[in-house]
């Protein structure tokens, strides 16, 4: 139900915790999810923070800990302790809550519009590719021309969307000729301390959410791309090619993952490139180049040949005030919720001390 907590009970994400919002109804989640039902919704906010603090997460840690394999069972979320808090107080992380929802709502629109905008441009809006399922190669235009044996490769809709970037007016050109791609290996040095970006620090609007902080030894042998201010990381790996992420100074010098492509130009600023990498028409570009069996990703020779769109300078500029407004409104929900998690922590160890 809207307002209830959901925790994961095993995986990469254990013991990641969250509030249902008021989107659906009812909701349904997998075995490796459990709910828990507040019974007075009014203190949902609280717990959500709470369980958030570091209080409430090393709760979940440690009960996580006592299982071999990491794992939350059921009996340990019922018998997590939760702190009695006054009124007043409850009502004080209500509101910081509230407005932590509404920067966030804030920031989504104006993702939106930014998307909209470029859709727009390139002739995307009102788009709609093939569904023919078939699709008629000579062995010259086929083998020969593209070395690709596979099927799917071929599908109409893949070069409806190409066609689209082709045709739009103001023109077009290869990546390599457009972004400048950094692909030289950094080696970290093993009694330095590191942030590492991977996949699951991407947000579902380009933002990154997170970093692991490593020394060097322990860092994994992928951790080989030095990133900067306005670089643009784009997944390379299906099913993931969506996780694409404009950097921002808190990430100025991190590492990131082989598993990403880094790109960055002097034609396309990196708001414009971060929307654009994750627009329908890109997204089925890169999948239809991804090649491989038992990881399949694009590689990079394919995906230096991948067409762009060179957007208009004002359309530019338009995208990229609202991708910093939005990732403005995203940092102020995030300075809310530490917030919040602060007053909570505070109020906790100040109740014990009296």
């Amino acid at each position: 139900m809207p307002n209830d907590l959901v925790f994961t009970k095993i995986g990469a994400y254990i013991g990641d915790i969250a509030l249902l919002p008021n989107t659906f109804s009812q909701y349904n989640f997998s075995q490796n999810v459990a709910g828990a039902s507040i019974k007075d919704k009014i203190f949902s906010a609280f717990y959500l923070v709470f369980f958030l603090s570091s209080i409430g997460k090393n709760q979940i840690l440690r009960s996580a800990m006592l299982s071999g394999q990491g794992k939350l069972e059921l009996e340990d979320i019922r018998n997590y302790k939760i702190p009695f808090v006054a009124d007043e107080f409850n009502y004080k992380i209500r509101n910081i809550f509230k407005k932590r929802e509404d920067c966030i709502t804030q920031s989504q629109s104006l993702y939106r519009q930014a998307e909209e905008l470029l859709l727009e441009a390139i002739g995307l809006k009102n788009f709609k590719p093939s569904k023919k399922g078939t699709n008629i190669k000579s062995f010259k235009k086929s083998l020969l021309a593209t070395g690709r044996l596979d099927a799917e490769y071929y599908q109409p809709k893949y070069e409806d969307y190409i066609q689209v970037i082709k045709k739009y007016s103001g023109g077009f050109d290869l990546l390599q000729k457009v972004c400048n791609l950094k692909d030289s290996n950094f080696f970290p040095q093993e009694k330095e301390e590191y942030q590492y970006i991977e996949l699951s620090n991407i947000g579902s609007s380009g933002n990154i959410t997170g970093c692991m902080l490593a020394m060097g030894n322990e860092l994994p042998s992928r951790a080989r791309r030095k990133v900067n201010t306005n670089d643009v990381i784009v997944s390379s790996i299906e099913g993931s090619l969506e996780s694409c992420a404009l950097v921002t100074e808190n990430y100025d010098n991190t590492l990131c993952s082989t598993g990403f492509y880094v790109i960055n130009s002097r034609i396309i600023n990196s708001e414009t490139l971060l929307i654009l990498f994750k627009s329908e028409v890109m997204q089925n570009i890169l999948k239809q180049n991804c090649s491989g069996t038992i990881l399949t990703a694009i590689n990079k020779d394919e995906f230096k040949q991948i067409p762009i769109p060179l957007v208009a300078p004002k359309i530019q500029q338009k995208i990229a005030e609202l991708i910093k407004q939005s990732f403005s409104l995203r940092t102020e929900s995030e300075r809310l919720l530490d917030g919040a998690k602060s007053m909570v922590e505070r109020e906790i160890v100040g109740g014990n001390k009296k």
